[in-house]
């Protein structure tokens, strides 16, 4: 079977690692050059790519199962493995430490060696059909037969536009953010952490997070609400380090004396909770021949990094239906099925959980007129022991939103009580934009930071 796949990020090349190696003869292309020699990785039109990221197990067992020579690599670049330690179960698989640089440089250097697998630099116009089923690409103008087309195009993929239903469900989800990447000093410990992965701390107006990668890398994010004009400044160095050196926390990750900035300020833009699967333009059965996975599929908040956790059972479970199906033409339903149940469910829970905390950023209470989000629930829980039951099933998403279902009303409880989540001790929103207007004014109108 000749396979035609749409983009060499991670859902792209594994895709076409996996079939390449079942004997197929696969090209992907991308935009991309790949990665230099040495210097930075630009990896223009991925806005992600330099943010912070979280890999879960899903990840590396997906990979380990379809791609291992991948997995060495990743690791032998740096990955850290890591466990949490679960009250009443113990040690369990956490996933990896590692920047997603460092991740897709491991998969795009292995690809080279996989017989049957080419990346090929270019852009794809648009997606060939004839006789009611998918015929190929077309690539910088010119046809690239294809029996199969693997969309892997990410979220910002038009490519098959002119085949595909838009976007369905959920849309802009009312966050933005900034990140910057440091490294600790030689020597120097970590700062405080709330688990093997991550700190965080919810502020009145934003939020806060440090993700720590391979090698004494972090990210630093700080989260507010898209409408939130004032908090636009933290896009500029001297504001985000003033809010750094304010914030309990961040300021000890980010002392000087215990580490460097290793990138600019990187301004991350709206997120989006959007999820599109397989339909066809007209609402219906999707083009037979054709198929989208990771990002082209859905895509959530990456505040607490389900994306790559979503895309790899994805391509898991669409090689397996490939494996069991000799005419790819007839493995878009049942995948599109498959991702309803899947994959679906964990968008609806982000647009629940953002939509709910950019109201209570606003000023508004828990509401108890409807289901409490999902990020309530688990709040909750600092009153109620009992909900903790179901906290590890969700939290690794190895069970579906729906798993917090029967400790909700015990949430409630605890809320109907009157108890609410306190903010974490920091600077006000309004403190937080005395702070950057402060700052700004003493370096004068500073541009945002630049490659």
């Amino acid at each position: 079977m000749r396979v035609a796949v749409v983009g060499a990020g991670p859902a792209g090349l594994l895709m076409g690692s996996a079939l390449a190696s079942r004997g197929h003869e696969v090209v992907a292309v991308e935009r991309d050059s790949g990665p230099p020699r040495q210097g930075v990785w630009a990896r223009r039109g991925v806005m992600q790519f330099h943010h912070a990221h979280g890999f879960r197990p899903q990840v590396g067992q997906v990979l380990q199962e379809e791609w291992p020579a991948a997995f060495a690599a990743w690791t032998a670049l740096g990955a850290e493995p890591i466990t949490f330690d679960v009250p009443g179960v113990g040690p369990v698989p956490g996933g990896h430490r590692s920047r997603r640089d460092t991740f897709e440089r491991a998969l795009r250097a292995t690809s080279d060696g996989v017989a049957g697998f080419a990346v090929r630099q270019g852009h794809v116009d648009g997606v060939v059909s004839r006789g009611g089923r998918v015929r190929g690409i077309v690539v910088d103008g010119r046809p690239l037969d294809a029996d199969l087309v693997v969309d892997a195009s990410g979220r910002s993929g038009r490519a098959a536009d002119d085949v595909r239903a838009p976007s369905r469900v959920g849309g802009p989800c009312g966050m933005a953010y900034v990140d910057r990447q440091y490294r600790l000093r030689d020597g120097a410990d970590p700062g405080p952490m709330a688990n093997p992965l991550f700190w965080r701390a919810d502020f009145d107006g934003y939020q806060a997070i440090v993700f720590l990668h391979e090698r004494g890398h972090f990210s630093v994010v700080l989260v507010r609400p898209t409408a939130d004009a004032a908090l636009k400044g933290l896009r500029h160095a001297a504001a985000f380090d003033a809010a750094c050196s304010a914030i309990p926390g961040l300021a000890e990750w980010t002392d000087p004396a215990r580490a460097r900035p290793v990138t600019p300020v990187l301004p991350g833009g709206a997120l989006h909770n959007v999820y599109r699967g397989q339909r066809g333009t007209g609402g219906g059965s999707g083009l037979p021949g054709l198929v989208s996975v990771g990002d082209a599929v859905a895509t959530t908040t990456p505040t607490v990094g389900r994306g790559l956790a979503m895309a790899f059972p994805q391509c898991s479970r669409l090689l397996a239906l490939l494996d069991a199906e000799a005419d790819p033409a007839l493995v878009g339903e049942p995948f599109d099925a498959w991702c309803e149940d899947n994959t679906l469910p964990w968008v609806r829970d982000h647009i629940r959980v953002d939509g709910d905390q950019i109201r209570r950023w606003q000023g508004g209470d828990v509401d108890l007129t409807r289901p409490l989000p999902s990020d309530l629930i688990l709040a909750a829980a600092r009153v109620d022991r009992r909900i903790d039951r179901a906290a590890p099933g969700y939290l690794g998403m190895v069970d579906l939103p729906s798993c917090l279902d029967p400790v909700e009303p015990l949430a409630r409880a605890v809320y109907e009580s009157g108890w609410r989540p306190t903010p974490d001790p920091g600077p006000t929103r309004d403190e937080l934009v005395g702070l950057i207007e402060a700052a700004v004014d003493r370096g004068g109108r500073i541009a945002a930071d630049g490659w």
